[in-house]
């Protein structure tokens, strides 16, 4: 697909990941700004049905559906009934909506927190269904993960071309730093460059230190999703990710080091782990439509922690 002449809804595009694939399709695939709709929360609650008819109300080609409501293992903890029910309601009737005007394609961004909690590694696309999801985010999982089996649905009845794409944790700049909803690397980041401001002697960090994550920069994942929505169009799942597991023991050591803070830590062992390793099979990806991460995972975590320091003073 040549997306420089289509007509392109990116759902979240104001977001962290949105403006990234934003940016992607503007600058390398030089799509007219005026060829990209996003449609802002305050003027359509993408829950509601006319929400969603308004957003077709205008010719369109490409949807990519990139909105969540998401955050870190509290909010999760917090939230279960309104992740649950946000992201159901944010993309079952979006892709209907989608499927009865026409679209020529939708792209659907589920999450790695589907896999069930205890999968061998790496995760192949195939194991999804093999067990339940980590329990502080299973309900955030699931509601994603409908979305596969809609758009699987939707392609054996209808014949839509709707694909289901599985992204890893990601990180980058412009990241969300709020502490009530963000990840585990702005999480630490905020954490480590406040400690160091105030002279904190300790820092305290949820867990044990010995679950691992896998890490992709966001502008890696924006040029993934990107790839797919021109070069993919089959109905199995497809893993986005870096390919690289590290242990957050070791991610807080490298952070405290890039944040220059001299203190120590303190291992809350009575706070989730969460889900005990992370790491995705990436070969289906390459394989399909030549996806590859780029960016070295220490530069890019120094890349976010200076994003974070100029963001703090301005």
């Amino acid at each position: 697909m040549i997306l420089k002449d289509k007509k392109i809804i990116v759902t979240g595009g104001a977001g962290f990941l949105g403006s990234e694939v934003v940016r992607n399709l503007m600058e390398k695939r030089n799509v007219p700004k005026e060829n990209i709709f996003i449609p802002r929360s305050k003027y359509y609650d993408l829950r509601t049905e006319g929400g969603i008819i308004n957003l077709f109300s205008s010719p369109c080609d490409v949807v990519i559906h990139l909105a969540a409501n998401c955050g870190g293992i509290g909010y999760n903890m917090e939230n279960p009934g309104s992740l649950f029910y946000d992201n159901i309601m944010l993309g079952v009737p979006l892709m209907e909506e989608a499927r009865k005007c026409g679209i020529k394609k939708f792209v659907a961004i589920g999450t790695v927190c589907a896999y069930p909690k205890f999968t061998d590694v790496p995760f192949k696309e195939g194991d999804l269904w093999n067990g339940y999801p980590e329990e502080t985010n299973a309900p955030y999982g699931l509601a994603k993960k409908m979305s596969l089996v809609q758009s699987q649905a939707y392609r054996q009845q209808y014949g839509f071309n709707s694909i289901f794409l599985l992204p890893v944790n990601l990180y980058g700049p412009n990241d969300h730093f709020d502490p009530n909803h963000s990840h585990v690397i702005p999480a630490l980041i905020r954490k480590f460059v406040e400690a160091r401001a105030t002279d904190k002697k300790i820092v305290e960090i949820w867990g044990t230190g010995n679950a691992s994550r896998e890490f992709l920069y966001v502008e890696d994942a924006a040029e993934g999703i990107v790839l797919a929505t021109e070069k993919y169009d089959k109905p199995e799942p497809v893993n986005i990710g870096s390919g690289f597991e590290i242990k957050i023991n070791k991610l807080v050591d490298i952070i405290i080091k890039l944040t220059n803070y001299q203190g120590e830590i303190k291992w809350n062992s009575s706070k989730p782990d969460g889900q005990p390793r992370r790491c995705l099979d990436i070969s289906k990806a390459y394989e399909e439509f030549g996806f590859k991460a780029k960016t070295d995972f220490i530069e890019g975590l120094r890349k976010t922690v200076e994003w974070y320091e100029i963001w703090k003073k301005s």
